[in-house]
Order: C-alpha cells, then structure tokens, then sequence
C-alpha cells in the first residue's frame, strides 16, 4: 500500500477537535496512548536505505509495519507501507532479536482518530508538540488543510522520529 500524508503542527487540540467535527470528519477512536519503536540492525542497513520497521504499540493492540524509502515530493511524504497485528509481541521479540534486530528508537504519543470520507485525521500529542496528520489523496489533504487554515507551506513532512531527533539536537547544543 502506498501511504501518502502530511503533519501540521498546531497549538490548540481542542480547538482543532472542535473544527474537525464541524467539517464532518467522524471520530474513528478516542484519545489513546502509543509506544513506537523502530528496529534496525547493528549496520544501521534500514536507516541507510531510509527504510523502517516499526512495532506500535496501541492500549492492548501490537502492530508490526515496514516502511519503504520516500519518494520524491516536495509537499507530501509518500511511502510504501505494510503493516500486520500482532498477536503475540513477546514472541515477536524474539523473533526480530533472532535475525539480528535491536531497538534503536522509541517514542510515545497521545493520538485521535477521526474519518472523513477517505481522509484520516489524526490529532497527535507528542514530546515535541501537537499536530494533526493528514493522510489520503494529495487533493483530499490539501481541500482538508485549506478548511482548517494550513496552507500547503506548513506542510511536514519529517516522521516524528526525525522531528525529536532535531528537537533532542537542539537541546543539546543549548541556547545560542
């Protein structure tokens, strides 16, 4: 599948809750906690290739998703993505462990899920700041983005991994 979407970052979640009802979006599942981490092997060989393998997390759901390298855009982060529940995480552990993958990166957030039409809506709360994630067809994200006041200059497109890296960065180097 391919994964097409953009985050913008907001400064009011239950101004945008409000708005996102009123635009007809309908809540899909609400607020929850989600613990990410991301694989990789000692060589670094999925972030080299810009790959990730992710296992989240959701209350009592466990997921496993691969994503594929970005493609080329300037305004959208399009990736291939699989992803599979998981029913046994403790064994999938051990199997990840088995071939030679270790946690390199974990990061957990507050998320809202909302639909409207084909369109996910999410509303994330994470160590770096809110934001909502769009994802669906580039025109439904733009149409959606223009009624809640984003143009496409706000548009990220960096995962959250990349997002609190800069962040954790920032902090280190201290105030300039």
């Amino acid at each position: 599948m391919i994964e097409i979407e953009v985050k913008i970052r907001i400064k009011n979640i239950k101004s945008h809750k409000e708005k996102i009802l009123s635009l007809g979006a309908n809540p899909e599942k609400e607020r929850f906690y989600e613990e990410n981490t991301l694989y990789d092997f000692p060589s670094q060989h999925l972030y080299k290739k810009r790959q990730a393998l992710r296992l989240r997390r959701m209350n009592k759901k466990t997921f496993l998703t691969f994503k594929g390298p970005p493609q080329k855009s300037r305004k959208f982060k399009i990736r291939e993505e699989y992803e599979t529940e998981v029913k046994n995480e403790k064994q999938l552990k051990k199997i990840l462990k088995s071939l030679g993958l270790v946690p390199v990166f974990n990061y957990k957030k507050y998320r809202t899920i909302y639909r409207k039409k084909h369109l996910k809506i999410c509303l994330d709360e994470t160590s770096v700041g809110d934001f909502i994630e769009l994802e669906g067809k580039r025109n439904e994200i733009v149409k959606f983005a223009k009624t809640i006041g984003a143009l496409k200059k706000d548009f990220i497109t960096q995962d959250y991994i990349q997002l609190i890296k800069k962040e954790m960065d920032k902090n280190q180097k201290g105030p300039e």
